[in-house]
């Protein structure tokens, strides 16, 4: 029994390292598996993933089930490649709304709100929504609400509908057989072709407007927050009851838009 016990005691030490090291490659893997989704800007598929990380695909098969299961990862619109999930993205966005950077973004939204008067937000593409990652209010009695966090939709809003124009076409037509249109106000629209053509309007002219489609009695301006590269990453907009702005005096107000868009850029 001495004899047993002290063999014991001697390789317990052995597979407690082998454990950690087997749990370290693992956890590895999948931080690299993820950066390289998330840098990529774009879907991938197992093989590229695979191929690009240097592994078997049983490996990264498994690596992005788990990932998938933990929200970290989805699938995209085909489901043979994977994006960056919700659980990423928050994670992203938790990271940033401590940091020096969240408050600088955050200055130029008061700035901006100082110019034109109104609610201004700025908002990303998240999945197949709209995600509100900044706002300030305008300090007025009447005015919209919503969190930091929050999901709107693509389809009758000024940032969604600029995020989708800035899309190839080819994804845009993958991104609207897969939303459904639905009718929030007289004016929304929710007949692809009419959207598709909005979408090229917008493409042309550098903004999108929400004209009193997505809540009735509101109106919205959004142009694009772009990074060094060209890449639409981000919406910088502003929304006011018509009781108080038109649309048209709201059109006014973007040179003050475009020059937020500009300085955060250096912030993305």
């Amino acid at each position: 029994m001495p004899e047993t016990t002290a063999i014991s005691a001697r390789t317990a030490p052995a597979q407690e390292g082998s454990e950690t090291a087997s749990t370290s490659s693992s956890a590895e893997r999948s931080l690299r598996l993820l950066s390289f989704i998330a840098d990529a800007g774009r879907a991938l598929s197992l093989a590229e993933l695979a191929q690009a990380l240097g592994l078997p695909k049983a490996t990264a098969h498994r690596l992005c089930n788990q990932l998938l299961e933990l929200g970290y990862i989805v699938r995209d619109l085909d489901e043979r490649h994977f994006a960056v999930g919700p659980a990423l993205r928050k994670l992203a966005f938790d990271s940033l709304s401590h940091s020096t950077v969240r408050g600088l973004r955050h200055g130029v939204l008061t700035d901006l709100v100082g110019s034109v008067g109104e609610t201004c937000n700025f908002t990303t593409l998240d999945g197949v929504e709209v995600m509100y990652l900044d706002r300030v209010e305008a300090p007025w009695p009447w005015r919209l609400t919503l969190d930091v966090g929050v999901h709107v939709p693509l389809h009758c809003t000024a940032s969604g509908k600029l995020f989708l124009a800035s899309m190839s076409r080819e994804r845009r037509v993958r991104v609207l057989g897969q939303l459904t249109l639905k009718s929030l106000t007289p004016n929304t629209l929710t007949d692809a072709a009419a959207l598709r053509a909005d979408c090229e309007r917008i493409s042309q002219q550098g903004y999108a407007v929400d004209n009193e489609e997505f809540i009735p009695g509101l109106v919205a301006v959004a142009v694009p927050v772009r990074d060094r590269g060209g890449e639409v990453r981000a919406a910088m907009a502003v929304h006011a009851p018509v009781a108080r702005m038109s649309l048209a005096q709201m059109l006014e107000h973007l040179p003050a838009l475009n020059d937020a868009a500009l300085r955060m850029t250096e912030l993305l």
